[in-house]
């Protein structure tokens, strides 16, 4: 039974050494991975990409012993993403429906990514190059020409390379990246593993760009990735992308996972530039169901409903009178301070 990076005993490991707690656990013809997530609103269990079920009658299954876990924990639901169920997956499928059916509830969000892109690595060599654009293939053929090298790394004391790139990149562009102990927490548990790697290109000797992977026995997952801007018309994060999957592929894996993408017909999305980089090594679109909900307290559940909706009104208005007039100030809070005490009455009964 397939299942991702994020429901592996490994990530279940790194997730403990954040202090979260976690649970594991195998049924029949399910297993699922799930987080205790707290909030100033109260609790929920959280499966990212999971459970993994064989049917849909495993997924029940797998459902049931989530909601009952929920009850004991004193989680008001449970948030659920199943791309590995049986069912057909997308926005507009008969998935949908079916999860609906499941009395799951679509969640205002999507915690991972509803859409990839994936390369299959099962083809040969000369295919998976073929499939690419013409200079990431060029790149990979030649830039050694131009002295650089690239390593492969399975010591964890090296994300400390990739963790300056990113600095870099935070301070140069508008994007926030993962911090310095979660990343670090991550190489220190999956890595040793043999879940991780880290891939590193150089200079004659000096690191210009760095990668990290997430791996499973059939999956590597293109996870963190950053470069040193001073050597950007080398363009090394191309090649070192293609070392990636060259290895994934040797080493048995038959899929190489972009993780996450933005819709082609979208190209004002924030994530339209990143997206066209991972769609140039060529490969194919994969849509899940996205993250769902199943109430467990639907009392509670409610009132999250509730105070989401009033914190999505409320902080741009009030933002907004602090902007303007004082008595503008003074109305904004009178109209949302009595909703906001009633929510929080009914989470401390």
């Amino acid at each position: 039974m397939s299942s991702s990076i994020l429901q592996s005993a490994a990530w279940a490991e790194f997730q403990r050494s954040l202090g979260k707690k976690v649970f594991e656990s195998t049924g029949d013809g399910y297993s699922f991975l799930a987080i205790h997530e707290k909030t100033p609103l109260g609790s929920y269990l959280y499966v990212p990409y999971g459970p993994a079920a064989e049917d849909k009658q495993a997924l029940t299954r797998a459902l049931d012993a989530l909601a009952a876990l929920a009850k004991a924990e004193g989680a008001h639901y449970v948030r659920v993403e199943p791309i590995h169920s049986g069912l057909a997956s997308g926005p507009g499928t008969d998935a949908e429906a079916e999860l609906a059916g499941l009395g799951l509830v679509k969640a205002p969000t999507d915690v991972q990514p509803h859409l990839t892109w994936m390369v299959d690595l099962t083809q040969d060599e000369d295919k998976i190059l073929a499939d690419m654009r013409s200079t990431s293939r060029n790149l990979y053929r030649n830039i050694h020409k131009k002295g650089v090298t690239f390593e492969i790394s399975t010591d964890p004391k090296d994300i400390s390379i990739l963790l300056g790139f990113l600095h870099d990149v935070s301070e140069r562009a508008d994007f926030k990246a993962q911090s310095d102990d979660y990343l670090t927490r991550a190489a220190e548990a999956l890595v040793p593993a043999g879940n991780a790697k880290l891939f590193i290109a150089k200079l004659e000797g000096t690191p210009i760009a760095a990668a990290l992977s997430y791996d499973t026995e059939t999956t590597r997952v293109y996870a963190h990735a950053a470069s040193d801007d001073t050597y950007r018309k080398l363009n090394a994060g191309i090649p070192l992308v293609v070392t990636m999957m060259m290895d994934a592929k040797a080493s048995g894996m038959t899929r190489f996972d972009m993780w996450g993408v933005s819709p082609e017909d979208e190209p004002d999305h924030a994530w339209a530039g990143f997206s066209r980089f991972k769609r140039s090594f060529g490969g194919f679109e994969v849509a899940y169901p996205g993250s769902w909900d199943l109430p467990v307290n639907k009392l509670m559940y409610s009132a999250y409903g509730l105070a989401r909706k009033l914190r999505d009104t409320a902080v741009p208005a009030l933002h907004k009178a602090r902007t303007g007039a004082g008595p503008a100030l003074e109305k904004a809070r009178s109209a949302a301070g009595p909703a906001l005490d009633k929510v929080r009455a009914k989470f401390r009964r």
